[in-house]
């Protein structure tokens, strides 16, 4: 599923910054890929779209779908897992309760599994685009939403944002193993080396006698602790939208 006036080549990186050093490890050797422009915004109000076709993206894990507006415009979106070919969407601030309508969070019943949520009204979507993601309402009060989005996490939004009705397909993502080494190096993961078994000047673990523990708390190459502790700052401007935070 290829329409070529919305595939760009990504760019091959590898980790390394515009003067060529490493600052993201573990990363290069990737096969060639194309880059599907997905349509976050959701903008042609109360245009009826048909599925043409559901397909895969090696960019990103959840399925996405081929759409075709009454017009003639032709655009991608994330594939809800219910959606099928040749069904009928459309994005509005009131449409039926159907899997990969577009539809305003204040006109979407309690319990229903929504993704593609903004931050933001008027905003793309931000949130909840991975293989099998989902989140739930669970209540409406005047211009608030009070969602419980996958991580655990309970936030307001603002009642007048858009969001796409269903789950994100590819439910069985989070099951499926690698069998071999060359599946992560054609995906762009290069191997990792633990940081005990470097050199004490490569690595804050390095260093040691034969076999030697960390001997303290686990740390990333630059000293940083790395597992374990909370990184959100305590005066961030959006900590009021938290009603519950999520769980580790």
């Amino acid at each position: 599923m290829k329409l070529k006036k919305l595939l760009t080549i990504k760019k091959k990186k590898s980790g390394r910054n515009n003067s060529g050093r490493i600052t993201v490890r573990h990363q290069g050797g990737q096969e060639k890929r194309y880059l599907r422009e997905i349509d976050w915004t959701r903008n042609m109000i109360d245009v009826k779209a048909k599925v043409i076709e559901i397909g895969y993206d090696p960019g990103r894990t959840a399925p996405i779908a081929l759409i075709c507006y009454e017009n003639g415009r032709k655009s991608y979106i994330l594939a809800p897992s219910n959606l099928k070919v040749n069904d009928v969407i459309v994005s509005a601030d009131i449409a039926p309760i159907k899997d990969g309508n577009c539809i305003c969070l204040k006109n979407i019943p309690v319990g229903v599994p929504i993704h593609g949520l903004a931050f933001e009204k008027d905003k793309p979507a931000q949130i909840i685009k991975s293989a099998g993601s989902a989140a739930i309402i669970q209540s409406i009060e005047g211009d608030k939403a009070i969602v419980k989005l996958p991580s655990g996490e309970i936030r307001i939004f603002n009642a007048n944002t858009k969001a796409t009705i269903g789950q994100v397909g590819n439910v069985d993502h989070s099951n499926q193993k690698m069998t071999k080494a060359g599946q992560s190096r054609h995906r762009g993961v290069r191997p990792g080396v633990r940081g005990v078994a470097q050199h004490p000047d490569s690595h804050p673990h390095g260093g040691g006698e034969g076999r030697s523990s960390i001997g303290m708390n686990p740390k990333t190459p630059w000293g940083k602790p790395a597992m374990g502790k909370r990184t959100r700052k305590k005066k961030k401007h959006s900590n009021r939208l938290i009603v519950s935070r999520r769980k580790k």
